[in-house]
């Protein structure tokens, strides 16, 4: 198939679905606020962790090659992170037992949160929703301690990722 026809295809879909694409919030200002279940049932909101970055990273699907990499290395990479201030938080559309099983297969330690209805991924401009398919955009959105968004990641090497939010967090940081 052709480039120009499946441009053609993408916008006609998109016009029988009536999907838009949300805009991804401007870095210095204020991260969208919210309040999401985790893997254990409990409810994490951005606000809970005032004073320290946050890594808001948004996953497609739990259990899947790419997602897992990237859980994978933010677990591998946790320490440096930790280090520097920083707690990790992974957003995806799937429900909380899905989420467990995910973590405990792959021993993640931080926070899995469900977005089931993909409100907080729509806030954060990361949601495909397809009306019959709904999943989070692998986006990941780095959050100073006053919950100032100061950078999106919208194209992301699941191979790299970690280590590119750990630069990134070290000179914000000045360390």
């Amino acid at each position: 198939m052709t480039t120009r026809r499946k441009n053609w295809l993408s916008t006609l879909l998109m016009l029988v679905t009536g999907v838009a694409a949300a805009e991804i919030p401007p870095a210095g200002k204020p991260a969208p606020a919210f309040s999401l279940e985790d893997q254990n049932g409990k409810q994490i909101s951005l606000a809970d962790f005032r004073g320290r970055w946050v890594v808001l990273y948004f996953y497609p699907k739990a259990d899947t090659p790419g997602c897992t990499q990237e859980a994978c290395s933010f677990r591998d990479d946790l320490a440096k992170l930790t280090k520097l201030g920083a707690q990790v938080l992974g957003v995806s559309v799937d429900d909380t037992t899905a989420q467990l099983a995910f973590a405990k297969k792959y021993s993640l330690p931080f926070p899995l949160l469900s977005d089931r209805e993909g409100n907080v991924a729509r806030a954060y401009g990361a949601l495909n929703d397809l009306k019959l398919v709904r999943f989070a955009k692998r986006y990941t959105f780095l959050i100073d301690g006053e919950g100032v968004l100061r950078k999106a990641y919208e194209k992301v090497d699941t191979s790299r990722h970690s280590t590119e939010i750990i630069a990134d967090l070290e000179q914000m940081k000045g360390t």
